[in-house]
């Protein structure tokens, strides 16, 4: 089992969720948007996805009852889910392979979920809860911290854009992805190592 603390849990959390590398996702779906209602509309994204992740945590565990499911099988999965995003990170798709043209003003999908709340941050705010349930207003904390940094990154994000530029942006993001590639595979590895140990004992 991984014991995270208050910071460790915000850190990977705030990686997760990757405010940097959502930079350029938020610019395209909001650019048909009209620049007074920008910041309004990332607001309303974020809070819809801080809803849906807090949820997950209360009804976490009894999801993994109902499914069946270990938190081994979880802490494994998780971390294979981690691998394949982070790996996006640092060897993302080629520009506009998968942009769609968004001409309406975007509700939920894509910002939302997938873009803040995908599957790697559900597993991830899961996995936090059913390991150290006791600790559950610290998750909520650290949820909240990193909702607070996805807000002030993306509603800066034209700002940030034209101070640093997009190659330092691409650069952040790649950097954020290295880390991310680390945490999934030591995930992976206590995962196995604790699968390793419970058929030697069995």
């Amino acid at each position: 089992m991984m014991n995270y603390t208050f910071l460790s849990a915000t850190i990977l959390l705030v990686l997760i969720t990757d405010p940097i590398g959502n930079i350029p996702i938020f610019a395209n779906a909001l650019k048909h948007v009209a620049p007074e209602r920008r910041a309004r509309v990332i607001l309303r994204e974020i809070l819809i996805a801080f809803a849906l992740l807090l949820t997950f945590m209360f009804v976490g565990e009894s999801f993994l009852r109902v499914m069946n499911l270990s938190e081994l099988a979880l802490q494994i999965g998780g971390g294979v889910i981690l691998f394949l995003i982070a790996l996006r990170m640092v060897f993302p798709p080629p520009a506009g392979a998968a942009d769609d043209e968004q001409i309406a003003e975007p509700l939920i999908v894509p910002l939302a979920v997938p873009a803040i709340a995908g599957p790697s941050a559900l597993a991830t705010v899961l996995l936090l809860v059913s390991q150290q349930p006791e600790r559950r207003l610290e998750w909520i904390g650290a949820l909240c911290v990193t909702m607070l940094v996805s807000a002030i990154v993306l509603v800066s994000a034209e700002r940030i854009q034209r101070i640093i530029g997009t190659r330092l942006v691409t650069a952040v993001e790649r950097l954020m992805g290295l880390v991310l590639v680390s945490v999934a595979i030591e995930m992976m590895l206590r995962g196995v190592k604790t699968f390793a140990q419970q058929l030697m004992h069995g």
